[in-house]
């Protein structure tokens, strides 16, 4: 049989079944959406997405979206049959010839396709648990206006600042490129270079040329971690555009676009050490930031809710224990503030425990495991502390050697090795 098929002839199979139910679905529709196309896959029985479609980089109109001319009119049954040339093309042949070195197109997204890790949309799903404190509402004003006006945020971990430029993202509706930066993170990673595609070299975006380009919010978290190797960030920083000196072409933001980093230090190291890898930032690029948020713990009421939300999530609604957990960490940071302790409980810590005591149904073996990461005496002094407030829990250290239970010494608060 001659591994050929004829220029003109109807496809047959799967891919007029595909047609045929995207023109039942999305009648004269030329253009669906990722969504849309897996919509109709399993609309005939079909667990995968057609890959004529999605692994086409000439069908690719932009991220998600796909041009599919065949869906958009059903054939003439009284037109003549179309002419059958005799000239036959190999069915290897079919597919689009990969693209010349240098030209600009999506064939990394396609790859991701292929594996399923493309997203439909990049706007962050709403949190159903997501309490708005603090500067959700600077933020969400900052978001609206559409204006350009890169924002640094910085504050404690695990206080909830990436969570809120995303949630801000989800509630207005705004696609969201979180790019977390690290040591290694370059010019590269961020504008875009040449990636190897079918055995060819073609050029493909970085995160921060496609929010550009979209009206998005290139989100740089953990911003100060970089090196100076951000300063490739300095011309969109500037709100001006930036020429991408590769490909030989300037591109400008669209409105909408912004820029907000997230950091646990002011990008001028971290002078206790407790975030190590953190970088003393380019002046010139701080400078570059229009406004700076300082973002603090929640306070204790709004943490309580926050609490209460997350054992609402995972089906185990105790307001005495979310009550108690808040006065722990409270306790805690304050004495934190006066010196006394070297350590925090944060508030991704405390939500942390309300899971693992709705996996285990156990409090204290649920506290004990989530803090396990600290060492050994602050630990036991941590968990000491919480017995305090909570006056179902046993104060009882175990020695993990002897096996021997743990008494503090009479008049000395376990938590700061001070008298009480």
């Amino acid at each position: 049989m001659s591994n050929t098929i004829p220029i003109g002839i109807p496809e047959s199979g799967s891919r007029a079944q595909f047609i045929s139910a995207a023109r039942a679905m999305f009648p004269s529709q030329t253009q669906l959406t990722r969504a849309q196309i897996r919509s109709v896959a399993q609309s005939i029985g079909k667990r995968s997405l057609p890959l004529w479609i999605v692994n086409d980089n000439t069908r690719r109109i932009t991220h998600g979206l796909y041009s599919v001319p065949e869906c958009g009119t059903a054939p003439d049954a009284t037109a003549p049959a179309p002419a059958v040339e005799t000239n036959a093309i190999p069915i290897n042949a079919r597919w689009p010839k990969p693209q010349s070195a240098g030209v600009m197109t999506f064939a990394a997204a396609a790859v991701m396709g292929m594996t399923g890790g493309e997203r439909d949309t990049l706007i962050p799903p709403v949190s159903a648990e997501y309490v708005p404190w603090g500067h959700f509402t600077d933020i969400e004003r900052i978001v609206k206006t559409r204006l350009f006006a890169p924002t640094y945020i910085t504050g404690m971990s695990g206080n909830g600042k990436t969570t809120m430029v995303e949630q801000i993202c989800a509630k207005l509706g705004r696609e969201c490129f979180r790019c977390n930066i690290v040591a290694e993170t370059d010019e590269d990673d961020l504008l875009g270079g040449f990636r190897l595609q079918d055995g060819n070299t073609v050029w493909q975006d970085g995160p921060a040329v496609e929010a550009m380009k979209r009206g998005g919010i290139l989100l740089l978290d953990e911003i100060d971690l970089g090196t100076s190797k951000l300063m490739c960030l300095q011309p969109i920083l500037e709100g001006k555009g930036v020429y991408l000196k590769k490909i030989n072409k300037w591109v400008i933001p669209a409105s909408g676009f912004t820029i907000f980093a997230t950091a646990n230090t002011k990008g001028k190291g971290s002078d206790d050490g407790r975030y190590i890898g953190t970088n003393i930032m380019n002046e010139a690029m701080l400078d570059r930031f229009d406004y700076t948020y300082e973002q603090d713990y929640a306070p204790r009421a709004t943490e309580r809710k926050i609490l209460s939300r997350s054992m609402t999530k995972y089906g185990n609604n105790d307001v005495a224990f979310a009550d108690n957990l808040t006065k722990w960490a409270e306790m805690i940071r304050k004495l934190f503030e006066e010196g006394s302790i070297d350590e925090l409980i944060s508030t991704r810590r405390l939500v942390n425990i309300v899971k693992a005591q709705s996996v285990f149904g156990d409090k204290e073996k649920a506290i004990r495991m989530c803090l396990a990461r600290f060492d050994a005496e602050t630990s036991a002094a941590f968990f000491s502390a919480y017995t305090k407030i909570d006056g179902e829990m046993i104060p009882i250290e175990i020695d993990p050697e002897t096996g021997e239970p743990i008494v503090p010494a009479a008049g000395i608060d376990p938590l700061t090795g001070k008298k009480a």
